[in-house]
Formats: C-alpha cells, structure tokens, sequence
C-alpha cells in the first residue's frame, strides 16, 4: 500500500510538471530547470548543514571525523 501511495503521488507530481510546463508554454524548460536548481541548491545546503553539524558534535566528544 505504501508502495502505491508513492506512485501516485509522483503521478500527481509528473502531471502537475507536464501541466505547467503547457502553461509556461515556450518558457517550460526554463522555469523547470529553474525549480529543479532551487530544490538542489536547498538540497545541498541542508547536506552541508548536517556535516558540518555533525563535526561540530564529533570535535565536542574529542573523536575523530
């Protein structure tokens, strides 16, 4: 079950990128690469906050990282 609620919600995903990419018309691609590029950047940052929090936690108890 938790399978199936997965795939439809990356259906409704899938039909809501198509659906705006009809709407965007010409300028599609570019907002498309655009919101991909904003979610990886937030994605990265979120990634170097958890390192660098996690070094911060591991020189507090003297261990190497």
């Amino acid at each position: 079950m938790k399978t199936l609620i997965r795939f439809l919600a990356l259906a409704g995903v899938l039909a809501l990128a198509l659906l705006l990419a009809v709407v965007a018309g010409d300028y599609g691609p570019w907002y498309f690469a655009w919101l991909v590029g904003t979610t990886m950047i937030i994605l990265i940052a979120a990634a170097g906050a958890v390192l660098l929090e996690a070094q911060a936690s591991a020189s507090e108890r003297d261990v190497d990282f």
